[in-house]
């Protein structure tokens, strides 16, 4: 893939590099990389709003990472996001919230495999402690607001959910 590249300088002295790719995914119109005041930066693709729209790398001001797919500036799609504690979330997200199938891990080793809604642990999923033990009972059903509320079996969910994050890991490292 061919690409132009043209260099200029934004307002606050934000330092912008757009690469115009011969061939650009539908809704992507430029692909470059933007230095924010706050310190946070972006390199990916852009729609003709100037929004993060179609895969992406975005760095947090306190260290944390995004790797995915973005619409309209928010995380949406498949992504992995590492937070800066060492906690990671490796799944589906919609309008920036964490949202569909995935996995978390807490910075502590302990991890969720389920669903998620709105950014909370919703639906059914399985409780991994770092020992590898799923506690007694174990706890494995359906989660509503981040608290288990009835035991079921939900092996399907939670082979999804690794599914989901093992897809989102290898769109994240390609």
């Amino acid at each position: 893939m061919t690409a132009v590249c043209t260099d200029f300088i934004l307002s606050n002295s934000t330092h912008y590099v757009a690469h115009v790719p011969s061939t650009v995914h539908p809704g992507v119109v430029k692909y470059g990389s933007y230095e924010y005041d706050d310190g946070s930066l972006y390199i990916g693709d852009w729609n003709e709003r100037g929004q993060k729209h179609g895969m992406g790398h975005l760095v947090l001001p306190d260290g944390s990472q995004y790797d995915g797919t973005f619409q309209n500036g928010l995380f949406t799609g498949l992504g992995v996001l590492a937070f800066s504690d060492g906690a990671r979330y490796e799944g589906e997200f919609m309008q920036g919230w964490f949202h569909g199938h995935g996995v978390f891990w807490r910075s502590d080793g302990m991890r969720f495999e389920g669903e998620f809604r709105g950014g909370r642990v919703w639906g059914h999923g399985l409780v991994t402690y770092a020992d590898g033990s799923n506690g007694f009972p174990k706890n494995e059903g359906f989660f509503q607001d981040c608290r288990f509320v009835r035991k079921e079996r939900c092996a399907e969910v939670v082979l999804r959910a690794q599914k989901v994050a093992h897809l989102s890991r290898a769109q994240a490292d390609s």
